[in-house]
């Protein structure tokens, strides 16, 4: 995992703690935490201009669209996440925020896979 990545993880998984306490306590997601979530999205974009540069250099036999799209994946998921939480004002809402934190650093994961296997 690059640094990047490692950075983002603790990121993500600092707001994953976050929302598990604002469901248990019944609480709605604050600015704080959207703030957060832009930190978070802001990392990913940066991840996703990173991918494209090693995928355009020198990448051997990787699956180029698979990695791809994970990187779109990547960008698109917390934004969707987002939107369905602020139509969805409960303790739903707020989960779908935590699956979608949870499932950046297993998208690292399989980002880091797909490398590995060129």
């Amino acid at each position: 995992m690059t640094v990047l990545q490692i950075v983002l993880t603790a990121i993500a998984g600092v707001v994953a703690v976050w929302l598990v306490v604002l469901i248990v306590r019944n609480m709605a997601p604050n600015d704080y935490l959207y703030g957060a979530l832009g930190v978070l999205e802001v990392g990913l974009l940066v991840q996703f201009v990173v991918g494209l540069v090693q995928v355009f250099g020198d990448h051997g036999g990787l699956n180029v669209a698979a990695y791809v799209g994970y990187l779109l994946i990547l960008i698109l998921l917390l934004p969707a996440a987002f939107l369905w939480s602020i139509g969805e004002r409960s303790r739903a809402g707020t989960g779908v925020l935590l699956v979608a934190v949870v499932v950046v650093p297993v998208l690292f994961l399989r980002l880091q896979q797909l490398w590995g296997s060129r």
